[in-house]
């Protein structure tokens, strides 16, 4: 069984994701973001957060306003605790917390939470230990499939298929949630969320990207996707 520090810094890093959803304050990334991942006011999670309340999955939105631009530039990020690089896209909204990082633009967001772990993640393991706690801690979490990745695959997307290479195995889940209430008007999106995990040595890294469903994010989602490493 995987040590019970990942799953701790896990439901951390979903409080910290749910609320960059309502929000997109905080450091940005550019072409040279911090090496420690750090910022100059590091917002503290706690491990122990309670499970969310129970919600029925809102509508899906027929104009989803969620497509990342053809534009985008995409930097290199290096987390010296995480040990890895990823690729995010430049001048997103940064938020840091112990064993994660998220990178935030209105509804997208790309996170990555980390700890130590007894053995690598497999399908069987996903399923009984990550969807039951992706269901106490995501809103209105609807699973929709479990992927090896060994290292390539095919993730089914609402907008078209995502084939990726991946430079190293992983888990990929993919499933469906609620954002969290806009602070401001209270409304909610319906999210469509892949989650890769990946492991090496004593260590795991949960690369999480999320959008409202029907955002057409595939090739950005590739490219994230493919760059994850460990360094």
């Amino acid at each position: 069984m995987r040590s019970k520090a990942l799953a701790a810094a896990i439901v951390a890093a979903f409080g910290l994701l749910a609320s960059a959803c309502a929000s997109t304050s905080g450091s940005s990334a550019t072409g040279q973001p911090s090496a420690t991942g750090q910022p100059s006011q590091p917002s503290p999670a706690s491990p122990t957060q309670s499970a969310v309340p129970v919600q029925s999955p809102v509508p899906v939105e027929s104009n989803p306003p969620g497509d990342i631009p053809d534009s985008t530039q995409f930097v290199a990020y290096r987390s010296r605790g995480g040990h890895f690089t990823v690729r995010v896209p430049e001048g997103w909204s940064r938020r840091t917390a112990a064993g994660s990082v998220s990178f935030t633009d209105k509804l997208n967001t790309v996170q990555v939470t980390w700890a130590p772990a007894s053995a690598a993640p497999t399908l069987t393991s996903a399923k009984a230990d990550d969807v039951p706690m992706l269901r106490r801690t995501v809103l209105a979490f609807a699973l929709s499939k479990i992927i090896g990745c060994a290292p390539s695959c095919t993730i089914p997307y609402s907008t078209g298929p995502i084939s990726v290479a991946l430079p190293l195995r992983a888990v990929v889940i993919t499933y469906r949630a609620n954002s969290r209430p806009n602070a401001v008007t209270g409304k909610q999106y319906r999210l469509e969320v892949l989650r890769f995990e990946f492991f090496r040595g004593g260590e795991e890294a949960a690369l999480t990207l999320s959008g409202p469903v029907g955002s057409d994010n595939v090739d950005p989602w590739r490219l994230v996707s493919e760059s994850f490493g460990w360094s």
